[in-house]
């Protein structure tokens, strides 16, 4: 039996919508990687470097849209009450080299869970995933910590952006 609980507490119509478009998204990389383990290709051959490569090419277009590779910035383009509704964030932290958001509900792993995936596998999609938002990260020269994940059972999401190195945000 699952342990994973990832229900919504927001139900309004107009984010439903959002989050099937998310959530077919999620599907995407969910048949993709069913596809290659059936052609007898390790997923992690291809997946995890593609959705990385995603999140470079948007974090990049996130640092041009905002003019800085602050996190403040990368808040307000990225994480705007839109998709804070969509994802039930709570913003913890936000400065310019540290952003903690804690996500209460995620489409891909509805999207997963629609699929009958295990645990197991949405854990490991969510792995995939999250390649995309380390992209993102490195683009503004920070490193994404995960300390709890839906994928793996918990509560939230959380989602730790810091800059380690003492980079500059310009």
């Amino acid at each position: 039996m699952s342990k994973i609980v990832n229900e919504p507490k927001n139900t309004f119509p107009l984010f439903v919508k959002v989050r099937e478009q998310l959530e077919h998204r999620a599907l995407w990389l969910y048949l993709l990687v069913d596809e290659a383990r059936k052609h007898g290709l390790p997923d992690d051959a291809f997946a995890a470097d593609a959705v990385k490569r995603c999140g470079l090419y948007q974090g990049a277009e996130i640092v041009e849209k905002s003019g800085t590779k602050s996190l403040k910035g990368l808040k307000k383009v990225l994480f705007t009450k839109s998709a804070q509704i969509v994802f039930e964030m709570k913003v913890v932290e936000s400065t310019d080299d540290k952003l903690s958001i804690d996500f209460h509900y995620c489409p891909l792993v509805k999207a997963w869970q629609k699929q009958g995936c295990t645990d197991e596998e949405i854990s490991r999609l969510c792995d995939l995933a999250m390649c995309g938002d380390r992209g993102i990260g490195e683009a503004h020269g920070v490193e994404l910590d995960l300390p709890k994940t839906i994928a793996r059972g918990d509560d939230c999401c959380a989602i730790r952006y810091v800059r380690r190195d003492g980079a500059s945000t310009s």
